[in-house]
C-alpha cells in the first residue's frame, strides 16, 4: 500500500539551511523508502510559519490529499514572535480536530532547545528562557487528547546539539544538512511502525 505523507510546518519542513535534500520530511520519506515502503510526499510547510498559518494555509491542503501520515513541526517562530501559550494550544487543538477525521497517523515534533542554538547568544534571553517548556507541555497535552504521536526533539536536542556543532547551518538558527539528517533519524523509530501497519 502506498503511503500518502503530508508534511506541515515552518522552515524546518521546507529545509531552510540545507544545501541539498530538503528538510526533515524529504529525508524521513527517503528512509521509509529504503525500508521498502512506497511513499508519496506532499510538503506544504512554509518558511516563517506560526501555528495559525498552519491552520489557515496548510491544513485544508493536507486534508485534500487524503493523507495516511501527517507530520507537524511548528512552534519556534511562535515563541520568538510572542504567541501566547493559550493561543498556541487552541490552534493546535483546531489542527488536530481537523486532521483526525482523515484517519491519518498524526506525528508532531516538539520544539528543540533553541537556547542551545548559536543565534540565542545574539538575542535577549527573555525571548526563549522559560518559554520553550510551556509550549512543549501544550503540545504534549493536545497530543494526548487527540492520539497524536510526539517525537521529543526537545529532550534529544539537549543531548545532541552540544555534541554536534554541525547541527546548525551558517545562520545559527536553522539546521544544516547534518542537522536535518539527525532530525529524520530521530523521527524514524516513531513513524516507521505507524506506516508499516497500514
Amino acid at each position: 500500500m502506498s503511503i500518502s505523507y503530508v508534511a506541515l510546518g515552518d522552515s524546518s519542513a521546507v529545509g531552510v539551511g540545507a544545501s541539498r535534500g530538503g528538510g526533515y520530511p524529504e529525508r524521513l520519506a527517503s528512509r521509509l523508502r529504503k525500508e521498502g515502503l512506497s511513499v508519496g510526499l506532499t510538503n506544504v510547510g512554509m518558511s516563517g510559519a506560526v501555528i495559525r498559518d498552519v491552520f489557515t494555509s496548510q491544513v485544508k491542503r493536507a486534508v485534500a490529499t487524503q493523507p495516511t501520515l501527517v507530520t507537524l513541526g511548528v512552534g519556534t517562530n511562535d515563541i520568538w514572535r510572542g504567541t501566547s501559550v493559550e493561543d498556541f494550544r487552541d490552534e493546535l487543538d483546531r489542527i488536530a480536530r481537523r486532521l483526525k477525521p482523515t484517519g491519518a497517523s498524526l506525528v508532531v515534533v516538539n520544539v528543540p532547545d533553541m537556547a542551545l542554538a548559536p543565534v540565542a547568544r545574539m538575542v535577549p534571553s527573555a525571548l526563549y528562557e522559560g518559554r520553550i517548556e510551556p509550549f512543549n507541555e501544550a503540545i504534549a497535552t493536545v497530543a494526548r487528547e487527540h492520539g497524536m504521536h510526539v517525537v521529543d526533539l526537545y529532550a534529544a536536542s539537549k543531548v545532541f546539539i552540544p555534541q554536534r556543532p554541525d547541527f546548525f547551518s551558517f545562520d545559527g538558527f536553522h539546521p544544516s544538512d547534518a542537522g536535518y539528517e539527525q532530525w529524520a533519524d530521530l523521527m524514524l523509530p516513531t513513524v516507521k511502525p505507524l506506516v508499516s501497519r497500514r
